[in-house]
Formats: structure tokens, C-alpha cells, sequence
């Protein structure tokens, strides 16, 4: 086959396809077109339909729109017609306050009239006042110069007595007011101390002191002193040495006296005075002997003593010094009491009367048992027995609240809590209880006599007697130098007088008696 041939069927194929492309791109632009016609169809058809709906849509709302407008109008219209009638009620309400106001400006006027009508009556009556009191001042000076002539006293001195007269009537209320007061207090006071102290009695109860600043030993027979005094004294020299105390050998049957200023000293001299009696050997060597032992034994025995008070008490904690100076107060006594009995006897008080009080009982017990810690070396070291009872609890590291009940229960310093407070009134109440002290005769004697002394020292007293073995001074006034309402200072002014100048157990009762007496005879 030729070229040309090539070519011709060459180019027939390339016609028929070119063909083909046209006649495909005139078909698909026909289809094209017809579902362009479609589409625009649909898209008519769904514009009228939307139209449609939106009209349909338009005139619901505007139905509802009305039905809205209505409903609001007829809220509206509702809301005015409450408000309209809320408006005619506050009218009637205000037309009725205005009335009101209108009465009472009304009345506000009548009651300025009347006050104006008054204030002019008042302004009347304030210059027929200061009219009044120019004359009174006026009669006043004419009377006050009358007066002066007549009593024949300035000024000054009339106000100077109607002052006093002032005094003493408010002196009287006074005495009245205090009166009463102390009344009702002593009657509260003593119905509850009565009670605690009598629960404390009751409570601690102890035998009778009679013990004496002398000791008597009892001998088998007279011939025994004849071997005390030894060959020219030499036995009675050498005991009275060695033991430090004063050998009495009088008439006395079967009996010597010891005497010595120091009450350990004397028990010891008393103890070891019966051994030799007994044992029958009597020289100064067995008297040395004898009398060592006896110093150690009586020295065991007065620490024994302070333990055993310390530990009935339930005192802890006590120094070694202190309890050796408490066992000492066994042979001390005061006024013929023994010492530590006395002490334990305090302690006991200040505990009961603690634990009623819901006081520091442990604390009151161990004041009550130091508080005459200072007796046990009075006699060897210079002043009071409170203030080196006092010195020697600091020393050994005692409390300051114990320090102060020592210093407290003689004065020597103001008591400082309720349980120094207690121990004041538990060694009060030791050392007055019956049988605890006794006094020789002529002490007692010159107390009694200073109290008469000492109330018959206030100028309106005429006699003053003492009774009831000076627990009581009865003071009898003049009538015409004191009023029955200055009884009552009197009696306080003399027994704080006798606070001041006396030292006594106890309490003294003081009785003041006003007397008038009228006699006439009928003839």
C-alpha cells in the first residue's frame, strides 16, 4: 500500500473521529441544555411554592401578631384600671390625712396660743419672783442683823454650829446605815464560821495541857539526895555543869526540881537524873555517860516526833533542818502549851477548815504546821518568833506564800491569801480552846487591869469593869457627855484601842451601857 493510500485511510480515520467529537459535544450540550430547561422548571416551580409558604407564614404572624397586640392592650387596659383605682384610694386616703393635718394644725394653733398666753403668764410670774426674793433678801439681811443682835453670834459662827449639827445628824444616819449593815453581816458571818470552826472541833479533838517550865523527878527515898549532892557538892556541880540546868533539893519529900530556861536541855537532865537514880551509880563520870546517851536518845525521839507529825499531816517534801527544828518545839511550850502538839493542832484546824472553804488544804496544813517553826530557836537568836520563823522557812526554800502566813499569824505582815488568813484563825482557835494555855496569877492580874485601864482612858467613860476572866470589859458612859448613837462608835474606838495595846488569845467582847436615871420623891 502506497503512502498516499496511508495518508487517505490516515486521514478518513481522523475525519471520523473529529466527527464522532462533535456529534458526542452537540449531544452532551443538547442533554446539558434540557436539564438546564429542568432545573430552571423546578426552580420556578419551588420559588412559587416558597412564595406560597411565605405568604402563608406572613399572614400567621401577622395573626399572631395581633392576638398579641390584643392581649398586651387588654393588660395594658387592665394594669390602668388597677392603677387609676390604687390613685383613687391614695386620694381618699391623702384627703383624709389633709383633713387630719388641717384638725391638728388647728389645734397646733390653739395650744401656741395657750403656750404664748402662758409664757406671758410665766414672765409675769418671774418678775413678781425676782420681786419677791429682793425683798426676802432684804428681810433676810434685817433678820440675819436682828439674830446677830439677839444670840448675840456672827454669821460664821452660826453657820459653823449649823454645820456641826449637820455632822452630827449624818453622823447618825451613818451610825444607823453602818449599823445595820454590820448587822446583817456578822449575823451571815457567824452562822457560817460558827459552822466551820465548830466542824473543826469536832472534827480534831485533843486532851488537856498542863505542862510547866519545871520538871519534877520522883526518888525512891530521901537517902538518894544526899548521893545526888555527893561528897561536898561534887555530884550536884558536876551534873549541874555537864547538863546545863538548875539541881533543886529542897524539903520536898522524895522529889527534886529541875529548872532551866531551855525545855530540851531540862528533858534530857530529867531522863538521865531517873537512870542514874536507878542505876545507884552516881559520880561525874557516870554522870558524862549517861547523860551523852540520853542527849542522843532525846534526840531520836524529837526527830521521831517530826516525822510522825510530818507524815499523820501528809506534808511532803519538808527540809531535813526544818524537821529537826519542828522536833524540837516537843519540849518547847507557850503559856504551859506544848509546842508541836500545838502546831499539829493549828495544821489540823487550817485543813479542815480548807477543805470546806475548797481552799489548798495541803498548802494550810503545812502553814498551820510552821507557823511557831520560830520558837524552837527564840531563845537563841534575837527577835520575834514570827520574823525567825519566817527567816528560817526563805532559808530552806519554803514558798512565799508560807513565809508570809509565819510572818502573818503575829501581824508582822498583812496576810496575803486565804490560807495565811486560816492559819491566823486556827492558832487563834488552838490557843483559846479550854485547858490549852494557863496564865500565872499575876499576868492575869495585870491584864485585867490594863483593860479597865485602857477603857477607862476615853473621856465619857466613867467606869469600866472587867469580867468574864477578861473575856469581856464592860464600860459603863455618862449620859450627859455621850448620845446612845455614839455608843456604837465608842465601842469600836476601845476595841481597837485593846487590839492595839494588848496581846491576849482569844477575842474580848466589848460592852458599852448608857444609863439615864430620873428620882424625884412624892411627898
Amino acid at each position: 500500500m502506497g503512502t498516499a493510500t496511508v495518508l487517505t485511510v490516515l486521514f478518513g480515520v481522523l475525519g471520523g473521529v473529529a466527527l464522532g467529537f462533535g456529534i458526542a459535544t452537540f449531544l452532551r450540550k443538547h442533554i446539558q441544555s434540557a436539564r438546564i430547561e429542568g432545573m430552571k422548571d423546578d426552580a420556578q416551580r419551588i420559588l412559587e411554592e416558597a412564595k406560597k409558604e411565605a405568604e402563608n407564614i406572613k399572614k400567621e404572624a401577622v395573626l399572631e401578631a395581633k392576638e398579641l397586640a390584643l392581649k398586651e392592650r387588654d393588660r395594658a387596659m387592665k394594669e390602668v384600671s388597677d392603677r387609676k383605682r390604687d390613685l383613687e384610694k391614695r386620694e381618699v386616703r391623702l384627703a383624709q390625712k389633709e383633713e387630719q393635718l388641717e384638725k391638728k394644725i388647728q389645734q397646733l394653733d390653739g395650744e401656741w396660743r395657750d403656750l404664748k398666753q402662758e409664757k406671758n403668764q410665766l414672765n409675769q410670774r418671774e418678775r413678781n419672783l425676782e420681786r419677791r426674793e429682793k425683798e426676802i433678801e432684804a428681810l433676810f439681811h434685817q433678820v440675819n442683823e436682828r439674830l446677830e443682835k439677839i444670840a448675840q453670834m456672827t454669821r460664821e459662827e452660826a453657820k459653823r454650829e449649823l454645820i456641826e449639827n449637820m455632822k452630827k445628824e449624818a453622823r447618825k444616819e451613818a451610825f444607823e446605815i453602818v449599823k445595820n449593815i454590820e448587822e446583817k453581816a456578822k449575823e451571815e458571818a457567824d452562822i457560817r464560821a460558827k459552822k466551820i470552826l465548830a466542824l473543826a472541833i469536832q472534827k480534831y479533838s485533843s486532851d488537856e495541857v498542863a505542862e510547866y517550865t519545871v520538871s519534877v523527878v520522883q526518888l525512891p527515898s530521901d537517902e538518894i539526895k544526899g548521893r545526888i549532892i555527893g561528897r561536898e557538892g561534887r555530884n550536884i556541880r558536876a551534873f549541874e555543869s555537864i547538863t546545863g540546868v538548875d539541881l533543886i533539893i529542897d524539903d520536898t519529900p522524895e522529889a527534886v526540881v529541875l529548872s532551866c530556861h531551855d525545855p530540851i536541855r531540862r528533858e534530857v537532865a530529867r531522863v538521865a537524873l531517873e537512870r542514874l537514880v536507878k542505876d545507884g551509880r552516881i559520880h561525874p563520870g557516870r554522870i558524862e555517860e549517861i547523860h551523852a546517851k540520853v542527849k542522843k536518845e532525846i534526840e531520836g525521839l524529837m526527830k521521831e516526833a517530826a516525822s510522825s507529825a510530818v507524815f499523820e499531816l501528809g506534808i511532803h517534801n519538808l527540809h531535813p533542818e526544818l524537821l529537826k527544828l519542828l522536833g524540837r518545839l516537843k519540849y518547847r511550850t507557850s503559856y504551859t502549851q506544848n509546842m508541836l502538839s500545838h502546831s499539829k493542832e493549828v495544821a489540823y484546824f487550817c485543813g479542815i477548815m480548807a477543805a470546806e472553804l475548797g481552799l489548798n488544804v495541803e498548802l494550810a496544813k503545812r502553814m498551820g504546821l510552821l507557823h511557831d517553826i520560830g520558837k524552837a530557836v527564840d531563845h537563841e537568836v534575837e527577835g520575834s518568833h514570827a520574823q525567825i520563823g519566817a527567816d528560817l522557812a526563805r532559808k530552806y526554800g519554803e514558798k512565799p506564800e508560807v513565809v508570809n502566813a509565819i510572818l502573818a499569824h503575829h501581824g508582822e505582815e498583812e496576810p496575803k491569801t486565804p490560807e495565811a488568813v486560816l492559819t491566823i484563825a486556827a492558832d487563834t482557835l488552838s490557843a483559846a480552846r479550854p485547858g490549852a494555855r494557863m496564865e500565872m496569877l499575876e499576868a492575869y492580874v495585870k491584864r485585867i487591869n490594863k483593860l479597865e485601864e485602857i477603857a477607862s482612858s476615853f473621856p465619857s467613860v466613867n467606869k469600866a469593869y472587867a469580867i468574864q476572866a477578861g473575856r469581856e470589859i464592860r464600860v459603863i458612859v455618862d449620859p450627859e457627855s455621850a448620845s446612845d448613837e455614839e455608843l456604837y462608835f465608842l465601842a469600836k474606838d476601845v476595841a481597837k484601842k485593846l487590839e492595839e495595846s494588848l496581846t491576849y488569845p482569844g477575842q474580848i467582847k466589848v460592852h458599852v451601857i448608857r444609863e439615864t436615871r430620873a428620882v424625884e420623891y412624892a411627898k
